[in-house]
C-alpha cells in the first residue's frame, strides 16, 4: 500500500472519502471537501497531520467510537494543533475535553449531519457515526463492531449486545459504505469460508480481495449488502451457518446462541 497517497473511494465535487493506513492495520478514515476535513478513530496523529499538510486541509471534526488506543492516540496532538472538535462516547475514556455522544445524537460536521448508533459489543460503550446522504451513498463509520467478513472481539460486551448491535447496523441501507477501522479482511474470509464452505457470493468475493491486497489496494470500503451476503455474524439465521454452529453447540438454535457459538469459533481459529 501507498502510504504517502492514500487511494479516495468517493469522490465527488464536494466530498472525497480517504483511508489513511496507520500501525499495521489500521485505517484512519478522512472524509474532506478540500478545504475541511474530519477523522475517525484518529490513533495516529502524524499519519493525519501529513495528509492535512499534503492535501492542504484544515481538520475541523474529530470522530471517536471507542476507546482503544489504537484509535485514540492522536487526539490529543491533533486537538492542540488544529483546534478541531472532538466528539466521542458518553459512558468510555476518553481524552478530554470532548464531545459526549448517546445513540440518537446528531452531530453536525463539514456540512453533514452523523447520526449516531449505539453499538455495544468490542467495548461497553461503543458508538458508530452514520450519515444517510454524500452526494447521494451512505456511509458508516463502525469502528471495530463491522469488519468485512467478521465483527470484533467481545472485549467488555456480551454476544447478545453484539449481535444487537450487528443487527442494527445489517438494517441500515443495502449501499451504506461500510468503513471499518482494521485490514482484517482476508483473515475473516478465511473463517467464513470455514463457516459456509458452499457460499458462492464469498468463494468470489474472497478471490476479489485477494486481488485488491495482491495490488496493494484496501478491500474497504464495503457495503451492508455485500456483508449480508458474505459475513457469517450477519448471517445467524441462515441454515448452513446455524448447522455450523450446532456442530460446536448443539443447543444453538436460536441466533444468539448460533452468534455465540460462531465467535467462540473465531476466537480460536
Amino acid at each position: 500500500m501507498n502510504d504517502t497517497s492514500p487511494p479516495t473511494f468517493l469522490k465527488t465535487s464536494a466530498l472525497n472519502l480517504v483511508a489513511l493506513p496507520a500501525f499495521e492495520d489500521n485505517y484512519i478514515w478522512m472524509l474532506h471537501d478540500t478545504q475541511q476535513a474530519l477523522v475517525v478513530d484518529p490513533g495516529d496523529a502524524e499519519v493525519v497531520l501529513e495528509a492535512l499538510q499534503r492535501l492542504s486541509l484544515r481538520l475541523e471534526t474529530i470522530l471517536v467510537t471507542h476507546h482503544h488506543i489504537d484509535h485514540t492516540g492522536g487526539v490529543d496532538v491533533l486537538r492542540d494543533t488544529t483546534g478541531a472538535m472532538v466528539f466521542g462516547p458518553l459512558t468510555e475514556t476518553m481524552p478530554e475535553p470532548i464531545r459526549r455522544l448517546e445513540g440518537g445524537d446528531k452531530v453536525q460536521a463539514i456540512g453533514l449531519t452523523f447520526n449516531v448508533i449505539d453499538v455495544p459489543g468490542h467495548t461497553s460503550g461503543h458508538i458508530a457515526f452514520y450519515v444517510d446522504s454524500v452526494e447521494g451513498v451512505p456511509l458508516l463509520f463502525c469502528g471495530d463492531t463491522l469488519f468485512s467478513g467478521g465483527c470484533g472481539r467481545l472485549f467488555e460486551g456480551t454476544p447478545a449486545q453484539m449481535h444487537h448491535s450487528l443487527t442494527k447496523l445489517a438494517a441500515l441501507p443495502s449501499h451504506t459504505r461500510v468503513c471499518c477501522t482494521h485490514e482484517y479482511t482476508l483473515s475473516n474470509l478465511k473463517f467464513a469460508r470455514a463457516v459456509e464452505p458452499n457460499n458462492a457470493e464469498l468463494i468470489q468475493y474472497q478471490q476479489e480481495c485477494i486481488s485488491k491486497r495482491e495490488a496493494g489496494v484496501p478491500t474497504l470500503p464495503s457495503t451492508i449488502a455485500r456483508e449480508l451476503q458474505i459475513n457469517p455474524f450477519l448471517r445467524s439465521d441462515q441454515a448452513d451457518v446455524v448447522q455450523a454452529a450446532q456442530q460446536l453447540d448443539p443447543t444453538a438454535t436460536d441466533a444468539v446462541a448460533v452468534f455465540t457459538a460462531i465467535r467462540q469459533w473465531k476466537n480460536n481459529f
